[in-house]
């Protein structure tokens, strides 16, 4: 336990400390969450812009860091055999890896903290109480659940040069489609259809229906489930400690 904790301690320190992570992780999404709480360019569908911004900028913050953020990381530290000497000291794979995703779950606790205290001052008003607080919380895990194993798939068997670059680019095209600043409705019918099945919309669709926001759709929780479920499970099974 004792490894365990030191590493998780030496993940969160350093993800604090690289100064394009902290931007991708918390400037970016705060910046966004203040720009389009006041500049009313979103389809807000009768409510008011912070309340159907907010769940989405969650999202968002959950997707930067579970795939973006460690699958660079992990995908540097993989290219540059860190992995292969951590996995054999006595910390152990099973550990590094464990130690990794509660690193990544302490970074996205203290995203969605700042998120919520930000929108919170900025007039936000989310509904469902502790209900919907624990919906917010099962969702954000299953997306971490979800991200995480893309990012660690993409991370696991490409280059580190190449992985930084898929990654900010699926970045990209999941922030476009996946209803964080964008809704899905003002997305043409084909597309929106397949936004729908992707796991940025279903993450910022299943928080926006547990808070009651517009921005929710029919079957987003039985997507992001499913996402969470399988993509772990690949990520587990191409996954490789050792550089090409």
């Amino acid at each position: 336990m004792k490894a365990l904790r030191a590493q998780t301690t030496a993940e969160v320190t350093m993800t604090l400390r690289r100064g394009e992570t902290l931007l991708l992780t918390l400037g970016i999404p705060l910046l966004l969450l203040v720009f389009f709480s006041e500049v009313k360019i979103v389809a807000s569908q009768g409510a008011h812009p912070i309340d159907t911004v907010t769940p989405g900028i969650i999202a968002l913050a959950i997707m930067s860091t579970s795939m973006v953020s460690l699958g660079i990381a992990t995908g540097f530290e993989r290219g540059y055999g860190v992995l292969k000497r951590l996995g054999a000291t006595p910390l152990g794979r099973g550990r590094l890896l464990a130690a990794k995703i509660a690193g990544v779950l302490v970074v996205e606790a203290l995203q969605v903290i700042a998120i919520c205290l930000v929108a919170l001052a900025l007039g936000w008003n989310p509904g469902g109480g502790s209900t919907a607080l624990l919906q917010v919380i099962g969702a954000c895990l299953l997306g971490s659940l979800a991200f995480g194993g893309i990012g660690l798939t993409m991370a696991g068997r490409l280059k580190a040069e190449v992985n930084l670059a898929a990654a900010n680019g699926l970045y990209l095209v999941l922030l476009l489609l996946g209803g964080m600043v964008v809704p899905l409705s003002v997305l043409p019918g084909p597309l929106r259809a397949i936004a729908e099945v992707l796991p940025a919309a279903a993450l910022s669709g299943a928080i926006h229906e547990a808070v009651g926001a517009p921005g929710g759709y029919a079957g987003c929780w039985y997507v992001l489930v499913a996402w969470a479920v399988a993509t772990p499970i690949i990520a587990a099974g191409v996954f490789r400690f050792s550089g090409d």
